[in-house]
């Protein structure tokens, strides 16, 4: 683990890395296997694509032969991190918490291989719940600092909004919380985004006073796209990793269009593809830079959602947008190949009454229905101005009456513009 095997470099060649604490010692460190931990807070039944850069993070840690341990904020989830906020977060109940942790378990499991203990998944709440407040203050408390608390970047910003005492115990819990997992795991080293820095400096430091101990910290840069949107944040909302919240070839999309800029950065980060590999993207242009998209769009799919899901959103999209050719061999035959016929469940399916459709339903209230227009009046605009599309012809007529007959394989595929699509099939 020394040299180009380095988890430190890998990480750090890749992206990763915005801070390191002591990066010398660190990598002499990870010349043999250690754990690691990052945390996750279970505010929702779903992670989103901004949580993408440390799941890899610990993929990344595992391949090179360390332990990972995801710790889900059961505990800290029911206090709330004012880091990167300028408001209160939400508070859930128990139960809420509780519901979005199994959650969080199953879809993180997609990612590493918890088999032997490889790697670990750990709830908080199962030791901060039954700690003590007095003794908690005694002999926790007692080593932090108010001054340097308040200096901290997460509660310098909240302080102007108003920081109450609740999210003033979040760094003692982060903090508490690396100090277990050092005493009761072994665990060295703590990583997640830059808005943790302090939060990770505070459990280094208890680490020391406490178990006299050495620990590190790795953060990661806040990630934006190349226009300054936040990652993972469109028009429509976040997208999630889960495919109940956003379809497999809704994900898909997304990947494929980001903008030209983000691509080899992104590839970089949200991909297991060589980064030699990778480098040569920089060089390409036109119809070769987007095959290189349709590239980080599969591999991210199929990471996210697995490699059957990766390839049905790949043929949903060159069937409705054209093949895009792929110009080196990065991309598994498999999601090239010439099959035509659609998979079910690669776009969003509409359900029609059949006893609707042998009467035949006008082209405008279908689109409108079909979610692909905000109302039956825009549907009517959209089909006047030639956007409207069902299997690939254009619709001439907005109140044409669209009946059985327009079925193919059992189905019908609706298109809004480029990008809006919607399968159309027979209901009860």
């Amino acid at each position: 683990m020394t040299g180009a095997n380095n988890a430190l470099d890998v990480l750090t060649e890749r992206g990763f890395v915005e801070q390191v604490t002591d990066p010398d010692a660190l990598r002499q460190r990870l010349g043999q296997p250690i754990t690691c931990y990052i945390g996750f807070d279970p505010t929702a039944d779903s992670l989103h694509v901004g949580s993408l850069v440390p799941i890899m993070a610990l993929v990344h840690m595992q391949r090179a032969g360390h332990r990972p341990i995801v710790l889900v904020g059961g505990g800290t989830g029911m206090v709330g991190d004012p880091s990167g906020r300028t408001e209160m977060r939400q508070m859930l109940t128990r139960e809420e918490i509780e519901h979005n942790v199994q959650a969080l378990k199953t879809q993180l499991s997609r990612f590493l291989d918890f088999s032997e203990g490889k790697a670990l998944i750990l709830n908080n709440a199962d030791w901060l719940l039954d700690l003590k407040y007095i003794e908690f203050l005694r002999d926790i408390g007692r080593h932090f600092s108010v001054n340097r608390m308040l200096a901290a970047e997460s509660y310098r910003v909240r302080l102007e909004t108003g920081l109450n005492f609740i999210e003033f115990n979040y760094m003692l819990l982060q903090a508490y919380d690396f100090y277990h997992l050092s005493k009761a795991y072994g665990c060295i080293l703590q990583m997640g985004g830059n808005d943790q820095w302090g939060n990770i400096l505070a459990g280094i430091d208890l680490i020391r006073k406490k178990l006299h101990q050495e620990a590190f910290g790795l953060t990661f840069p806040l990630l934006t796209t190349a226009t300054g949107a936040k990652m993972g944040k469109t028009a429509a909302g976040a997208v999630w990793l889960s495919a109940q919240r956003t379809s497999p070839y809704d994900f898909y999309q997304y990947w494929v269009n980001v903008d030209d800029r983000d691509v080899v950065r992104f590839l970089k980060l949200y991909t297991l593809l060589p980064v030699e590999e990778i480098e040569d993207v920089s060089r390409l242009e036109g119809q070769e830079l987007n095959a290189a998209k349709s590239v980080l769009a599969y591999e991210v799919t199929g990471l996210v959602h697995g490699r059957q899901a990766a390839e049905d959103a790949h043929r949903a999209a060159s069937q409705l947008f054209g093949r895009r050719r792929i110009s080196k061999d990065l991309l598994p035959s498999s999601a090239v190949s010439r099959d035509r016929h659609r998979e079910e469940g690669t776009v969003p399916t509409f359900y029609v009454e059949r006893s609707r459709l042998e009467a035949g339903v006008p082209a405008y209230e279908l689109f409108a229905d079909a979610g692909l227009s905000e109302s039956r009046s825009a549907a009517r605009r959209l089909i006047q101005q030639g956007g409207a599309y069902i299997n690939g012809r254009r619709v001439d007529r907005f109140d044409a009456l669209i009946s059985m007959d327009w079925f193919e394989n059992g189905a019908m595929l609706l298109r809004a513009g480029k990008k809006k699509m919607s399968r159309v099939c027979v209901g009860p």
